[in-house]
Formats: structure tokens, sequence, C-alpha cells
């Protein structure tokens, strides 16, 4: 790679993100369920000026903790309440990233490890996409690699004064991580560490004041809310807490049960193309040039070889494997799936691959032939599927007719004004995969850093110019429906499925008769101001009859009624 002087290089990693992360965060709606559901608790948090209860439609929402909340009203308070803000903290949290595992991976190697490995991450798909969203995993995922890093250099330091700070800083940041998104941050670590205790047949590892310290300091940041709730309210709300905690975990959301290996599939495909180098750092044969911070290293070229003699050594390549599979095992017996639920792993994806590229740039690795098909193969697909999608749009009405599902049909009738060019982004990914393929022997620097960055590039044309559109299809004519009824004196409340689009862009305001948040009162109930309702056309027949509701539109698979008050 070429050589980039060290005091430049944070500096680097800053604009790439900035350039990368902040543009065309309010391009688009904000997405149902997730993104929607994270960016009205904290609306709902400014509505009220109540910032310890997290809420959704001013009922207490039992899922998470408010620390990503408290980011996004930061941001609203900043920003306005938009999309740009929802997804402000991401984006931040991107650029810290990037940072991080340019300085972990200097520490633990050098360098040259540690721009790799932040360009692995900064250059794959989802891990890139998701820096741009509103959802909590990439800030939360963050505070739990910080964590896992600290507590496995304090075990590094087993026996040493350092190792106490260490293990704070590790407690620190599951605390943080707990505070974001519950348990889940405390289970991922202390698997983690247990697993890796086991493989060294529980010798000591940790020391127990070290251990104790490690502990309080998580208790005492996740109690800044934790013990604020207890105090305010009780046991109610901890028993509340955590049975849904519970259920999430033992029972299938709805529209998210998945078969157990579906995981291993995001990863794969979704991490694009970190993805597929990992795997060969998976194998014994990079063990020799792996990169660790806790032993003595041999030179050998520009290689770093580990001694694996060495007294205390522990390598953190086998803390990113373990926590690896803690988190794709973990998640594949949750019953409830979806793709973020993974998206800690990776972090580990992307070490390994940084290890795989490392071994190759300094000629201690030999690039596979199945890695040039796979890059080629995924790849390709990739740059189908983006080809694909814009003359999809442009020819929606034709494929109609071959479509089985009616509410995606009816999407297809949303107009949408395509340019006509877009099609060709994809193309232009898909030949460049390829020519990189092939000048890959001649030119392997320039090779792999423009890997790293076609997928980026693609991103930032992909955001502004197709993924508007396709909203426009799957959600575009409800939102438009709820946000021309901001202001009005109006029920509105969506049914026969589950959507929280209607409470942040009809901006919906507490109301003053509990009755109000009862389906069957809107519908059945003396209600006292006209009440509106959206369903989609695969549920209408169950209202369509109904005496108190009239039809007064159907719109892109979605059918909007009305109901007048009881008493004018």
């Amino acid at each position: 790679m070429p050589r980039i002087p060290s005091r430049f290089i944070p500096v680097l990693l800053v604009l790439a993100g900035a350039l990368f992360y902040f543009p065309f965060l309010g391009r688009v709606h904000l997405f149902d369920w997730d993104e929607i559901n994270f960016a009205e608790s904290a609306r709902e948090m400014i509505v009220t000026g109540n910032y310890t209860r997290v809420q959704i439609n001013f009922q207490p929402f039992w899922e998470k903790p408010p620390l990503f909340f408290w980011l996004q009203v930061l941001a609203m308070k900043a920003f306005g309440i938009n999309e740009f803000a929802a997804r402000f903290p991401n984006a931040v949290a991107g650029i810290v990233t990037l940072l991080v595992l340019y300085f972990v991976g200097k520490k633990s190697v050098d360098e040259r490890f540690g721009l790799l490995w932040a360009l692995a991450y900064f250059g794959s798909l989802t891990p890139h996409l998701y820096f741009k969203s509103g959802i909590i995993d990439p800030t939360f995922n963050l505070f739990i690699f910080l964590s896992v890093w600290f507590i496995a250099q304090a075990v590094s330091a087993y026996g040493t004064p350092k190792a106490t700070r260490l293990a704070a800083f590790s407690g620190l940041f599951v605390g943080l991580a707990v505070l974001t998104k519950g348990p889940v941050g405390g289970l991922l670590v202390g698997l983690t560490f247990l697993v890796y205790w086991a493989i060294q047949r529980f010798r000591p590892i940790l020391s127990f004041l070290n251990g104790l310290l490690f502990f309080g300091c998580g208790l005492a940041v996740a109690s800044v809310w934790f013990g604020l709730e207890l105090a305010k309210n009780g046991f109610w709300f901890f028993e509340e807490f955590f049975r849904y905690q519970i259920r999430l975990f033992s029972t299938p959301d709805a529209g998210h049960q998945q078969p157990f290996y579906y995981h291993f599939v995001v990863v794969l495909l979704g991490c694009f193309p970190m993805s597929l180098l990992a795997i060969r750092g998976f194998f014994s044969d990079t063990a020799g040039t792996r990169p660790d911070f806790n032993g003595p290293a041999v030179r050998s070229g520009r290689t770093s070889v580990v001694d694996l003699q060495s007294g205390r050594a522990v390598s953190f390549r086998r803390w990113m494997i373990i926590l690896f599979w803690v988190v794709m095992i973990l998640f594949s017996i949750v019953k409830t799936k979806i793709v973020h639920y993974s998206s800690m792993a990776w972090f580990p994806v992307s070490y390994l691959a940084a290890t795989v590229l490392y071994s190759y740039l300094n000629g201690a690795l030999k690039w596979n032939r199945w890695l040039t098909i796979g890059i080629a193969v995924i790849g390709g697909v990739l740059a189908l599927l983006i080809t694909a999608l814009p003359l999809v749009g442009m020819n929606a009405v034709e494929l109609i007719p071959y479509i089985k599902d009616r509410f995606a049909a009816a999407n297809l009738t949303a107009p949408v004004e395509w340019q006509g060019w877009e099609w060709i982004i994809g193309t232009a990914y898909g030949l460049v995969i390829l020519s990189l393929l092939v000048l890959r022997q001649k030119r392997p620097v320039g090779s792999v850093v423009t890997l790293f960055l076609a997928t980026p590039v693609l991103l930032w044309f992909v955001l502004p110019a197709i993924v508007p559109k396709i909203e426009r299809y799957t959600q575009g004519a409800v939102i438009d429906f709820y946000e021309a009824k901001q202001g009005q004196e109006v029920y509105i409340e969506p049914i026969g499925y589950k959507s929280y689009a209607h409470l942040f862009y009809f901006r919906k305001q507490p109301q003053t008769n509990p009755k109000s948040y009862s389906e069957e009162w809107l519908i059945n109930g003396p209600v006292d101001k006209p009440a509106f309702f959206v369903t989609r056309n695969i549920n209408i027949d169950q209202y369509r009859y109904h005496p108190n509701l009239e039809i007064i539109r159907e719109e892109a698979g979605f059918v909007f009624l009305r109901r007048k008050p009881a008493f004018k």
C-alpha cells in the first residue's frame, strides 16, 4: 500500500467517513419498523419532556433502554425532528468505528494492518450501509467491541497494575452497551469471556478484584437509567422489561421467524467482500501470520509472526473467533431473526478479513482461486440486482400480472418516475469488479483498495438515485397520507398490520382520552373526531363492509378508510 504519513491517516479516515456517511441521510423516509420505531421514541421524549421513560405511542416501550434515543434527541434538538437527525448518531459512530479499528489494528500489529482493518469494514456492504441508518445496532456494536478489546488486553496484562485500568474500561463500555440495547450487551461479552476462559482450562486469567471492578463499572454505568427507573417506579417496570426480553428470545416476532442458518447467509452475502476473505482467515494456514497484540512478534520481511510459545500469550484472533461464534450461535437460537441481530459478528469478520489481506499483500499468503470465484459470483449478483431494479421499475406495469402477492403487485402501481439511466450504476459496479479480478496479479495493492472502495461508491450513488424510488413503491403512499394529516384534529390508526409510521409522520400527540389508544374503540366506540384507518389490500375484506367505515381511496396496495365522529 502507498505510504501515508502517520499523522494524516486519522484525518483521512474522518474525511472518508464524513464524505460517505453523512450525505443523503435525509434523502429517504425512515423505514418501518425499526428506523421509525426508534426515531419515534426519541420524538416522544421531546414531546413529553420525559427523557427517562422510553415510550411508543406514549405507552411504555419495554424493548430498549434509552441511550441511543438520547443521542437521537440531541441530534433532533440540533437538526429538527427529521430523517437526517434520526440517522446522524450512527454516521458519527461510523467515523468513530473507523478510527477505533485503525488504532486497535495499529496497536495489535502496525499501521498497515490498522488501515486494512478499517478499509475492510468501511468497504463492505451492510457494515457501510448501516452507518447511514437510524437503528441501534451500529452504536451498540461499537461499545461491545471496545469492551471485548479491553477485557482481552486485561487478560493479557494479568498480574500487572495495567490490568486494573483495562478491566475498568471494559466494564465502562459493557455498561454503555447495556444502556443501549439491554442485557444482551452483557450477555455477549460475558459468554465470550467464559468461552475463552474455558479454552484456557479455567486457569486464572483475571484477578477477582479486577473482575469485581469490571462488574462494578458496568453496573454503575447501566444504573444511570436502570437505577433511576427502579427508584422512581419500583420493580414493575423491570419485570415487564425482562419479560419482554425473554419473550423476544423464546418466541418469533411477527414476520421474523427464519431458519437456523439464516444469519450465516446474511453475513456471507451482506458483508461482501470482507466475508469471503474472512472464510480464509478461519483456516490454520493463516495462523503463522496472524496479527497478535499479546506475544512477542518475530519479523519475517514485513509479516508479523506470533510466538505461540510465550508464557501468557493469548491471541486476539482467538477472542475474535470466539466472539463470532457466540454471536452467530446465540442469534441462530433466538426465535426472532432480523438482519442486524448478527451485526456484532461484522467486527470479527472484518478482523479476519484484514489478517488475510495483510498476509496476502506481504507475500505470506497466496490468493485462492475460490476467493476469485466467490467475489465474481456475489459481486456479479449484486451488480445484476442493482442493474435490474431500475429496469423492473421502468417496466413495472408489464410485470404485475406475473406477481402472485396482491399487495406487492399493487405496490408496483405507485407513480414513480425513473430517469432511465439508473441501471448504469449496477453495470459500472460489475465492470469494476470484473476488471479488478483481471488486474489483481499485476496491481495487488491497487486492486484490494479499489475492491473495498467500489461498494461505498456504489452505495453513494444508489442511496439518492434508486432507494427513494424503491421506498415510493413500498411505503410512499401511506407516508404521504400521514404527512398530509399533520396538525389536524383526527385519529389515525393502521389496522390489520403492524406499523409505527403513523406515529412519526402524523406527528401524533399524547391523547387525553385513554380509550383512543384502543383500535376497537376507534372503530366502534363513540369517537369525538374523525378517525382515519389504513390497511393493506390483502386485509381489506374484513373491513370493507363494516357499517362504521367507508373506503375513501386505494393507492399502491394501501386502502384508506374513514369513520365520521359519532356526534357532530
